[in-house]
């Protein structure tokens, strides 16, 4: 993410550094503490709004994510991090096709955003669309190195159904 720290003034921009390093050593509930103490004036900077919404996923607090990654669509459109963020609460929410529906559309907007394309191999293969989800994996790798998809996808439960097919690319 396009970094906007600089835009905060101490004593805010402390608190933030200070939750972006508690998650840094995975400690959200400190994270969320930090953050708790940034003056309302700069919640809705876009740093703020990504380290919150990274604070909510570590804690699996799915419907906050969500709308913690909502503000993030409207604070920075342009930027593909909140699009992201969203259809992943929503895909852990057990809200996939939704999550699916969303991000679909950003292929045009963020063409070479591999994690868009990862993401939506992803649901393609859990709504049981195979074929889908290889043609948006293939787009993935593209994007990006492909061992590295790879290790990825052979990691990921979602893509289970298409680890025999991951092995062989």
């Amino acid at each position: 993410m396009v970094s906007l720290m600089s835009e905060l003034e101490p004593p805010d921009s402390f608190h933030l550094s200070a939750a972006i390093g508690w998650m840094d050593l995975g400690n959200p509930i400190e994270a969320r503490n930090e953050l708790r103490q940034i003056s309302g004036r700069y919640r809705e900077n876009s740093e703020v709004l990504e380290t919150e919404w990274r604070v909510h996923a570590a804690l699996r607090s799915w419907d906050t994510a969500c709308e913690v990654a909502q503000r993030q669509t409207k604070v920075a459109p342009d930027h593909p991090a909140g699009w992201i963020n969203q259809s992943y609460a929503l895909h852990e929410l057990k809200k996939t096709q939704e999550a699916f529906d969303e991000l679909s559309p950003l292929v045009e907007k963020f063409p070479k955003v591999s994690v868009i394309y990862y993401n939506l191999a992803c649901y393609a293969c859990q709504l049981g669309d195979e074929e889908a989800a290889k043609k948006h994996l293939a787009l993935a790798i593209k994007f990006r190195d492909k061992d590295e998809v790879k290790e990825m996808a052979l990691a990921d439960s979602d893509l289970k159904p298409l680890w025999e097919h991951i092995k062989s690319l």
